[in-house]
């Protein structure tokens, strides 16, 4: 290829380094020789999506050689008569991943600055840099607890945007409703707070934040939600973002046409009316962390609580090298040093048996690595 074509290319997006998900399934039957492997990586729901979801599906599927709607309308109606909001209020994206792209490209100039806690998901810092923006980061405090404090000090007149997961991606820590009050009502107005509830499905804390309420009380904030997590559609490709109309509206100028498939939209209406799945996810959710919490604690592990699909705990050791141990047992997690947290394994909530066979691998390494000492 011509070097003076090379030339052409925007000299921030050679500072991005590629997302690297977690390992397939499939490559890890491969590359290991196995016959089974479980994927505890990704955040993914054990149970799979509903019934409701996938009969959406197949009915569907006689009319996937036509467009989707482009407005999605159905699908915001649904979100709608959950959320207390109107349409134009809604944006639907195909994942959060576009949302929050789309985010980017709408407020974003070179030299504009977002800030973020860390560590959290990266996707914000991706945003930003495709637009020539600068990220500011903002440690977690002890026990990965949000300081707030500390991440309105570092807005300064650039900032334009600050993100907050809540509960947070990787560490699981939540925001109280008292503690963004209280920062909601000191940001400046020139900033918009995006906060990312990708997991609150799941939070069973009567006192974490739902950014929906801070929205109806008139706070500059986009509530970003995903069907990714509690409606087990990963593989559909489906998020959506509610804030205020003008703010929805300009950001839907970024919008591509048809961004959110056919399919994806049926299942996700279907998904929506089903609470007997919701319900059933939760609780295996609330199991799950329960057997995972206290298996690890037998083993002498540091567990931080959370209030998503996961969990993080401290490795005391190269959280690398008991990553690529419990692969050679079949056993996907996520290194904590990919995602912000060395020395910490991140580990999704599966089903009881896959927990089991979970907390018995990393047993039989961490037995091995010992031997080696």
């Amino acid at each position: 290829m011509s070097e003076e074509i090379l030339r052409n290319v925007r000299s921030n997006l050679f500072k991005i380094e590629p997302y690297v998900p977690g390992k397939p399934m499939k490559e890890v039957k491969r590359e290991y020789g196995l016959e089974e492997v479980i994927k505890l990586a990704s955040n993914e729901n054990p149970l799979g999506p509903s019934k409701k979801a996938q009969d959406a599906i197949v009915a569907a599927m006689a009319d996937i050689h036509r467009y989707p709607d482009g407005g999605a309308r159905d699908l915001k109606v649904a979100l709608c008569e959950r959320n207390g909001v109107t349409p134009s209020q809604i944006l639907v994206g195909n994942g959060s991943d576009e949302v929050i792209k789309m985010i980017s490209e709408t407020f974003l100039h070179a030299g504009d600055e977002v800030v973020i806690p860390a560590p959290t998901f990266s996707q914000y810092w991706f945003g930003a840099q495709v637009m020539g923006g600068t990220t500011v980061t903002v440690e977690l405090g002890a026990g990965f607890e949000f300081d707030l404090d500390a991440v309105l000090a570092a807005v300064t007149e650039r900032t334009r945007l600050v993100y907050l997961c809540t509960p947070n991606n990787p560490t699981g820590t939540y925001i109280k409703k008292q503690a963004m009050q209280s920062f909601l009502e000191r940001v400046p107005k020139h900033v918009l707070v995006v906060l990312d509830e990708a997991y609150i499905e799941y939070a069973e804390a009567e006192d974490a934040a739902n950014g929906i309420e801070f929205l109806h009380g008139g706070h500059n904030v986009i509530v970003m939600r995903t069907f990714s997590k509690l409606y087990a559609l990963a593989g559909l490709r489906l998020g959506y973002a509610i804030g205020p109309s003008a703010v929805i509206g300009a950001i839907e100028r970024t919008r591509e046409p048809f961004n959110a498939n056919l399919l994806a939209q049926a299942a996700a209406v279907a998904a929506l009316a089903d609470e007997e799945h919701r319900e059933a996810s939760r609780q295996v959710n609330r199991d799950g962390i329960a057997q995972l919490t206290a298996g690890l604690e037998l083993l002498g592990y540091s567990v931080i609580p959370t209030q998503a699909n996961f969990l993080i705990f401290d490795t005391k050791t190269d959280d690398k090298e008991i990553f690529q141990a419990l692969l050679h047992e079949g056993l996907i997690a996520r290194s904590g040093t990919a995602l912000g947290v060395p020395g910490y394994l991140r580990i999704s909530v599966g089903t009881a048996e896959e927990n089991s066979k979970f907390l018995e691998a990393l047993k039989r390494v961490v037995f091995r690595l010992n031997q080696k000492v």
